[in-house]
């Protein structure tokens, strides 16, 4: 069995002349929720991208589960929830969930188990257009489940949400995680560090820091994960690169800018965004006055690798 969920060495990303991961290296343990914590543009939704197998990769390589990213027998195994609540508006909860089990041939029985897991029982039968923005966002999340996926890659999932809708969201990261998946989990809010088993600290398209919540405040002498992450910046740039210079502050692109190339193979049936998010390819047919498909690794075609 392979001890980690998620290996990447040499990993290389660019967009145009801008080199956004500049080989990177990162390892996941399994069965943990892992935050990739960093600031807006640290690449961390380039990164999520690479490991879900929709971001075209010039170097390196990345395993996921002991498979190479975006290959077929993943397909039942990785879960995928981009940042905004991808549903269709003019259906219910169940009708959504009904509809991407279809899609991912994920059993109609397990629409009930992930409604009662992301607790949105009571709004089972409410068109998803009437939702809370925190209930939106378990609607993607329990689509994301569907299946029971091995590792859920979770792009910041709380972001926009109030200090109770996070709490609440987060109690149900680790309910999954009890039941033995692996959740990686991007966020910007530093407080959220502490929620996790372990964090990648992410600035300028690099890891800079791979430890645990109370390892990096004891290193530090930080009392709060924000602080902690600043000082981490703060020696990291202070750290000589190969040719004997102060590191530079990062070569960071903004993670919402559009890609360089798109790639028929980095494009699933039911992941439609603007900006970086996938691209409007052909798909299955969709419910009437549809909008916002939920993004989802699960049934993509092949990796971009």
């Amino acid at each position: 069995m392979v001890n980690n969920a998620i290996e990447a060495r040499g990993l290389t990303v660019r967009r145009g002349r801008t080199t956004v991961l500049d080989g990177l290296d990162l390892t996941v343990p399994r069965g943990a929720i892992v935050g990739l914590l960093g600031p807006s543009g640290s690449g961390k939704t380039t990164l999520m991208r690479a490991i879900v197998g929709v971001q075209i990769v010039r170097g390196g390589e990345i395993t996921v589960l002991g498979e190479r990213a975006g290959s077929a027998p993943l397909r039942q195994r990785v879960g995928y929830m981009t940042q905004q609540a991808s549903i269709y508006d003019d259906l219910t909860v169940r009708q959504n969930l009904r509809y991407f089990a279809r899609v991912q041939g994920a059993p109609a029985s397990d629409i009930d188990r992930v409604i009662e897991r992301t607790d949105l029982t009571g709004q089972s039968d409410q068109l998803a257009r009437t939702l809370s923005g925190g209930q939106a966002n378990r609607v993607s999340l329990a689509a994301a489940m569907l299946g029971s996926p091995d590792l859920l890659v979770l792009d910041e999932p709380t972001v926009g949400l109030d200090p109770v809708l996070r709490a609440d969201l987060w109690a149900i990261f680790r309910r999954i995680t009890d039941d033995g998946a692996t959740l990686l989990v991007s966020s910007h809010v530093m407080d959220e560090a502490t929620r996790c088993d372990r964090l990648l600290l992410m600035r300028g398209g690099d890891i800079i820091g791979d430890t645990t919540p109370s390892e990096l405040l004891e290193s530090t002498g930080a009392t709060s994960a924000e602080d902690a992450f600043l000082r981490v910046i703060e020696a990291s740039e202070k750290m000589p690169d190969a040719a004997g210079q102060p590191a530079a502050s990062g070569n960071s692109r903004d993670d919402n800018a559009p890609p360089h190339a798109s790639h028929p193979d980095a494009q699933s049936p039911d992941s439609r965004r603007t900006g970086q998010r996938l691209s409007e390819p052909a798909g299955p047919a969709e419910p009437a006055k549809a909008d916002k498909p939920h993004g989802r690794h699960g049934r993509h075609a092949g990796g971009a690798q």
